[in-house]
């Protein structure tokens, strides 16, 4: 199979699992694998929001606000019972308790993972908290609270819990990091 190839799953461009390790570092040209990666899936996933769910709580994922950073899954740790990017579907509420996923997703840096309590109402998950900025060594800069993000063309985008800021320069999904720290080298 071409490394390359890509497989169309859940409506998502998805690499093999070959390719997504390269992706991750276990190769020297990772560079050009994560930005073909980028470059190629940023697309397709802007504003999707993905929805899993036990019965007791519905884990949601904005793939686009993601930032790459592997607490959900690594296996030291994260909770790969529940989230393993190798297989389809890559979330799998079932893996764990409700209070084990809940703990997990609470972890997610860029709040590209949230949840909320099936008995409760989806409602928009507004953080009553002051604003907080966190720079992140050799990567983004965290914004944790509400804010209205504008840009250039006066369009504005209301931001709740956390606001991954791309510093190194490289985000293909400027101004919000996609994780392009990683395969750049970013220092700072």
């Amino acid at each position: 199979m071409n490394p390359l190839k890509v497989m169309l799953c859940e409506g998502l461009l998805f690499y093999p699992p070959s390719v997504f390790l390269l992706f991750l570092g276990f190769h020297a040209d990772q560079s050009f694998l994560y930005n073909f990666f980028s470059r190629q899936n940023y697309l397709q996933m802007e504003n999707i929001t993905k929805k899993y769910t036990n019965g007791e709580v519905t884990i949601v994922w904005q793939p686009n606000t993601c930032i790459h950073s592997r607490l959900c899954w690594d296996k030291a740790i994260g909770l790969p019972e529940v989230f393993n990017p190798m297989e389809r579907p890559w979330i799998k509420p079932e893996g764990a308790t409700t209070e084990r996923i809940i703990e997990q997703v609470k972890k997610c840096p860029s709040g590209a993972l949230s949840f909320y309590m099936n008995n409760e109402a989806a409602a928009n998950s507004e953080v009553n908290t002051e604003s907080l900025v966190e720079v992140v060594p050799n990567g983004p800069l965290l914004v944790y609270g509400n804010i209205t993000v504008k840009d250039k063309a006066g369009n504005e985008t209301h931001k709740n819990k956390v606001t991954a800021f791309c510093r190194c320069g490289n985000s293909n999904n400027k101004p919000y990091c996609d994780g392009s720290h990683i395969s750049s080298g970013f220092e700072g």
